[in-house]
């Protein structure tokens, strides 16, 4: 080893690789640019050598320790890589974590808006519901159905973003980065339809559970697995399923309308602000992320309400021979078209707030890992 030898393994034009592990690693690091400025200050001195790197065995301590400090450098950039299992893994968990606890915090509100969309007749109002209920029923009684639709939306969440992440990048790829740019909420609409209509055959049995438990009184179930029991053993397997299509009817408008919906409003909200998306704190950008959400939820509740009363109804009223559109068709000529929009007011703001939460709480966890907030990409990938 020669003097001026730790001098060579920084410069670009005698060691390559160093330079490009740190440029992989972030080149607007700021341990990157402390080692760009300490380089050209060496430069400038011409006796730096003579005066400091007299004795080898300093010059193998600190050549060691550049390797170290480049080695912690990778270290503390490397984070999840975008698009790889692990990303979508993630946003799988971020999933469940946006949906589950979100779902079963409104499950008092799930409650009276289900019994009301089976008897408009039965409360005059959420209060007035909860009051009855927990007179005849007890302060649990408001929380009916509550296991089920932990369960069941944690499910539901899981699949739901974490096919959506995987499907938006794969249409993306297949059809190329102009179209995938040009035609982004057709992207978005598609991506979302799949992810839905895959998570629903997860949601299915437990909204089955939960929806035949809360629209009888008193309670058709005690819990899942009391449910679940009840159902197999009159109706079979099926008998979880046969409220699948309405499901579907229900939840991929409902998905289309929340995830295309939210993507282009913050879309909007940050083309309206005078700083680029990146240039805001991760706090800000989740703060963005709850209010594309709230918005895009009310849309999402009005697109998709009829087919939610239908749900409630079917799972409730279908005969054991009958078939989903008999039922269905029996059930509207009942009810009419007014009858489609019983309970829409309280479910505008229960699927707002629950919208607008769940996007918080999904964002919030992709910014704690380490992933970017989703929305805002206006620019082509």
């Amino acid at each position: 080893m020669v003097n001026g030898s730790i001098l060579d393994y920084f410069n670009p034009a005698k060691n390559s690789t160093v330079v490009s592990q740190f440029a992989e690693a972030d080149k607007e690091s700021k341990y990157y640019q402390d080692y760009k400025a300490n380089y050209n200050q060496r430069l400038a001195n011409p006796s730096f050598s003579s005066q400091f790197f007299v004795n080898s065995k300093i010059e193998d301590a600190i050549e060691n320790e550049a390797h170290k400090i480049n080695q912690g450098i990778k270290d503390e950039f490397k984070g999840i890589e975008l698009y790889s299992a692990e990303y979508y893994y993630t946003c799988t968990l971020g999933g469940i974590l946006a949906c589950g606890p979100t779902h079963s915090a409104v499950t008092p509100l799930d409650l009276v808006k289900c019994r009301r969309q089976v008897d408009a007749s039965l409360y005059t109002s959420n209060l007035q519901g909860w009051k009855t209920i927990i007179k005849t029923e007890g302060f649990g009684g408001i929380f009916t159905g509550l296991g089920a639709t932990a369960i069941g939306y944690s499910f539901q969440g899981a699949g739901k973003y974490g096919f959506y992440e995987f499907f938006k990048e794969q249409y993306a790829k297949a059809v190329g980065p102009d179209l995938a740019h040009n035609y982004r909420t057709t992207l978005y609409l598609a991506a979302s339809a799949t992810a839905e209509f895959l998570a629903d055959i997860a949601l299915c049995p437990l909204e089955a559970i939960k929806v035949k438990t809360q629209t009888t009184i008193p309670p058709y179930a005690t819990g899942v697995v009391d449910g679940w029991k009840k159902i197999t053993a009159t109706e079979g397997i099926g008998g979880l399923y046969k409220g699948l299509v309405p499901l579907w009817f229900r939840q991929i408008p409902y998905t289309m309308c929340k995830f295309a919906s939210f993507e282009r409003i913050v879309e909007s909200i940050y083309k309206s602000l005078p700083k680029p998306k990146h240039e805001y704190s991760k706090v800000q950008q989740t703060g963005v992320s709850f209010v594309g959400g709230y918005i895009a939820g009310i849309f999402c509740a009005a697109v998709s309400h009829p087919a939610d009363v239908m749900v409630s109804k079917v799972n409730n009223e279908k005969k054991p021979t009958e078939s989903t559109g008999a039922c269905a068709k029996r059930i509207y000529s009942k009810i009419g078209f007014a009858g489609l929009w019983n309970g829409l007011p309280v479910r505008i703001v229960m699927i707002g707030t629950l919208t607008g939460l769940q996007w918080l709480i999904y964002d919030s966890f992709k910014a704690y890992v380490g992933l970017p907030t989703t929305g805002g990409g206006e620019e082509k990938k």
